[in-house]
């Protein structure tokens, strides 16, 4: 198959990236900047801005489908998650079925549709609705979360020696890695109008995580309980400073009060494995 692969050279889509070419797929790689992955042939790079739709023209010819990873990470104060992960995204699906591309698979976030006031979920799921429109064949992907985010978050308050956390239940996550989930991803790409939760199969507290970080580093654990209230004066603080860090932070806090558990446990892939060799010297 030919299979344009936007946001190919991220963490999530270099995974998938490299599963497309050892299943043989040729591949059309979309994203604004190539880097080394490992990955010398059986694809064609195209750069692209997603904002841009002239940038996009004609990268879907021929193609049998697209699979999309492009969504907005970082706080920016002059693009927003409404730019990027509805709007870039919509500019891809225009130029696929203008091309008659027949499958079209997108990666969102767990629970896209249950919060209308985190910027970088509901922007996903604006764009999960024009798809479900769009009269191609689709496949959804809501990932709980990816073992590198979560020791992202992690480890710099445990090389400080104290991890907080938010609110007083126990909040659950299943992470997965994004090699497995770039397997599943590429097995199941032609599926029919499926929506997939996506988690790894070791379901743990944020509380249990932050020990098993501790131990792996060697250290006592010293975890604290923070009213999620800090977070919404935080958000407010630096909404008024318009330096785009206000949709990171209420992000933030909406993965660590709510439980992030997919009910399609994939991998084999071991996120307890991944602490211990994360904090090896």
């Amino acid at each position: 198959m030919k299979v344009v692969l936007a946001g190919a050279y991220g963490n999530l889509g270099a995974d998938v990236f490299r599963e497309l070419i050892g299943h043989g797929h040729e591949v059309v790689a979309l994203d604004m900047a190539q880097r080394d992955i490992g990955i010398t042939s059986g694809f064609e790079f195209k750069k692209i801005d997603v904002t841009d739709p002239k940038t996009l023209e004609g990268v879907c010819d021929g193609a049998d489908a697209l699979i999309t990873t492009v969504g907005l990470t970082k706080g920016s104060a002059t693009i927003s998650n409404y730019d990027i992960d509805f709007q870039g995204n919509l500019n891809l699906l225009n130029e696929a079925k203008k091309a008659g591309v027949k499958n079209f698979v997108y990666i969102s976030v767990i629970k896209a549709d249950s919060a209308p006031d985190v910027p970088m979920v509901h922007a996903k799921y604006l764009f999960e609705e024009e798809l479900k429109k769009s009269g191609l064949t689709y496949v959804i992907h809501r990932p709980t979360g990816y073992f590198y985010d979560i020791i992202k978050v992690f480890k710099p308050m445990i090389e400080k020696g104290k991890v907080t956390l938010l609110g007083k239940d126990p909040v659950y996550a299943n992470i997965v890695s994004t090699e497995d989930f770039a397997k599943f991803i590429v097995e199941h790409m032609t599926d029919e109008n499926k929506t997939y939760s996506v988690g790894g199969k070791e379901k743990y507290t944020y509380e249990e995580i932050a020990k098993m970080c501790f131990e792996a580093a060697g250290k006592e654990p010293v975890i604290k309980r923070a009213s999620p209230a800090i977070f919404d004066m935080l958000a407010f603080v630096n909404k008024l400073k318009k330096n785009g860090k206000e949709a990171i932070i209420r992000f933030s806090k909406w993965t660590l009060t709510h439980d992030m558990v997919g009910d399609t446990e994939v991998g084999d892939m071991s996120f307890a494995e991944y602490i211990k060799k994360s904090f090896a010297k």
